[in-house]
């Protein structure tokens, strides 16, 4: 064990972690000249485009120095605030982490949340400044915030450029040097903590893990601690850029598992793998089920493209096991899947994936949280809502709590008036303000998350110029006045807007989805009203006018009288109409209004 390194790398957005890997990679001679490519551990199109990961991955690399061979394992994180829990439990099976910062964007949001999670895991910290051959670069200037913001001394940082390769030889050394080789017992009961699965469309679910103490025999009977089920080891290895299988890992060592299993949803991230023969004590602690934090509901465009969907979904859950659906129905929209999400970018994915991979095109809904609401009938009662449209009348209820973050924003000084009037306005109140330099400072809020699910991001962005970065953890449940709105065309609600409101909010946002209705809905021979209702009271109403036809055109002169009678024969008939007409929104509507700028 003396020889093996666990490590991860700790890096914001766009700080060049993937960058890093693949110099990494190259530099201990892991990956041959045919095939390299960039971004090498981000094998989804995906990732690629939008230079995030997406999915975490784990790669071994061999690296002689000194006469000796180390074996270096590098357990790679998913780099966006809906991936916390993920990053976690990788930072859980490291000993160290590299912890890479941007020479020209300094210390960021997420940087510090991840940097937290590690310092709190005990992980041995080698801090990184990448990016120095940018033109752009303050090298001086962000070590001397690292070393103030770790304690460490500013010769302790190592300046690198993952893009030219310079310092990679120097961060292996210190990868050597710096991080302890892992401390486990391989006598001791087998502890395995399971960090990531993939899976194998020939071979089924490949759980990836860490073996903290005892041994894994290939062929022996495996207890899933949090899930009770047993599978059998059928193939063990370790995780080089390809399988590579071997008959027994042991404390210390990072490798995978394929036994047979064929749904994602019975391998859980976290999880304590033990042997039924000999099974441990207890279960590493952490462990936590993923909860979906958003949920919309998603339509086909097409009705009858309901059960290709429902395929597609299911495939995508293989591979993505946090993603949640139940089948659902709505007036206006038909039959869908109500799914629950990790955050708005989780949304993003699946949507786009659904398009690329399964050619599907899908109307989602105005995303939303879950609400928890107690009834007056039995106000110990709690019970979740998901979806809007569920609450029939909202007199019933006591109470309703919704859920609250704690977001940490990283600003220039210039912008922290802006920051704090946007969070205010999104109902948060202000719990910190720490200066990390004499330029930069982090505010602290407790904020409504159906507030961030929105627009407040891009509007965050906008009003920092894009110096602003951000970062949230769950908080819990508070009680608050929350109203049900409802959207009515031509007197009948339509349900796929209905929303859960605070009652501030609910005029400017009735009124305006009644504005943008207005506009997207096509004229028909009678008026037609929108209206705002929150139970039976219009807050807000627009009226799409009817078109006439100039019935009065064949009357040049003559009594007033003719006019009038060919008037009233026509608002009679127009009267006639308003009762048998129906109103159809148009798809394009449904899309312009159901966007979360809305």
């Amino acid at each position: 064990m003396k020889n093996i390194r666990n490590f991860c790398i700790i890096a914001h957005i766009d700080h060049g972690k993937s960058t890093l890997a693949d110099r990494l990679l190259e530099c201990t001679q892991s990956v041959s000249k045919r095939e390299r490519q960039a971004q090498l551990l981000d094998d989804m199109d995906l990732e690629r485009e939008r230079g995030i990961t997406i999915k975490s991955h784990a790669v071994q690399m061999s690296f002689g120095y000194q006469n000796e061979r180390y074996t270096l394992n590098l357990i790679d994180t998913p780099g966006h605030v809906d991936f916390s829990y993920e990053v976690s439990r990788s930072i859980a099976a490291c000993e160290g982490a590299l912890l890479v910062v941007d020479a020209a964007q300094s210390i960021q949001a997420q940087t510090l949340s991840n940097l937290y999670l590690a310092l709190a895991r005990d992980l041995k910290i080698i801090p990184i400044v990448n990016k120095v051959d940018l033109p752009s670069a303050k090298p001086e200037e962000v070590i001397d915030d690292i070393a103030n913001l770790i304690g460490c001394s500013p010769s302790d940082v190592i300046q690198a450029s993952a893009k030219t390769g310079a310092g990679i030889e120097s961060i292996l050394r210190a990868i050597i040097h710096r991080i302890p080789p892992p401390q486990g017992d391989p006598e001791a009961p087998l502890q395995a903590l399971i960090f990531d699965s993939v899976f194998n469309p020939f071979r089924g679910v490949e759980v990836h893990f860490r073996v903290l103490n005892g041994r894994i025999h290939k062929g022996e009977q495996l207890l899933f601690m949090a899930t009770g089920k047993a599978y059998q080891a059928d193939e063990i290895g370790v995780l080089k850029l390809k399988p590579e299988p071997k008959n027994l890992m042991q404390a210390g060592d990072v490798g995978y598992l394929i036994s047979g299993i064929k749904r994602a949803v019975e391998v859980k991230v976290g999880d304590t793998l033990t042997a039924v023969a000999h099974p441990a004590q207890e279960a590493i602690s952490g462990f936590e089920d993923v909860k979906p934090m958003v949920f919309a509901g998603l339509y086909p465009v097409d009705t009858e493209a309901y059960e290709s969907l429902r395929r597609a979904l299911e495939k995508l859950q293989l591979n993505d096991a946090s993603l949640r659906f139940e089948p659902e129905s709505s007036a206006a929209l038909g039959f869908g899947f109500r799914c629950g999400f990790l955050g708005m970018l989780h949304l993003e994915i699946v949507q786009e994936r659904l398009e690329r991979e399964f050619d599907m095109s899908v109307i989602t809904t105005v995303p939303n949280v879950s609400y928890k609401a107690y009834l007056k009938a039995d106000p110990r009662r709690e019970i979740t809502v998901h979806n809007p449209s569920d609450v029939a009348d909202p007199t019933q209820f006591e109470s309703v709590a919704e859920p609250f973050i704690r977001a940490s924003i990283i600003t220039r000084v210039d912008f922290i008036g802006v920051v704090i009037k946007l969070c205010i306005e999104k109902r948060s109140a202000i719990k910190n303000q720490t200066y990390l330099t004499s330029d930069r400072v982090e505010l602290v809020f407790e904020m409504p998350l159906s507030e961030v699910v929105f627009d407040f991001y891009d509007r965050l962005k906008s009003v920092s110029k894009g110096y602003a970065s951000f970062d949230y953890s769950p908080m819990g449940f508070k009680k608050t006045q929350l109203v049900k709105l409802d959207i009515a065309l031509h007197g009948d609600p339509v349900d796929a807007l209905s929303a859960l409101v605070h009652e501030r909010n609910a005029y400017d946002i009735g009124k305006k989805i009644c504005e943008k209705l207005r506009s997207l809905i096509p004229r028909q021979q009678f008026d037609i009203p929108i209206q705002a209702l929150i139970g039976s009271k219009v807050i807000a109403r627009e009226t799409v006018k009817a078109l006439r036809k100039d019935v009065t055109a064949k009357c040049y002169g003559g009594d007033i009288s003719r006019k009038r009678k060919l008037l009233e024969n026509q608002k009679k008939g127009k009267k006639r109409m308003r009762q048998i007409g129906r109103v159809s929104i148009p798809q394009s509507a449904f899309l312009a209004v159901l966007k979360p700028d809305g």
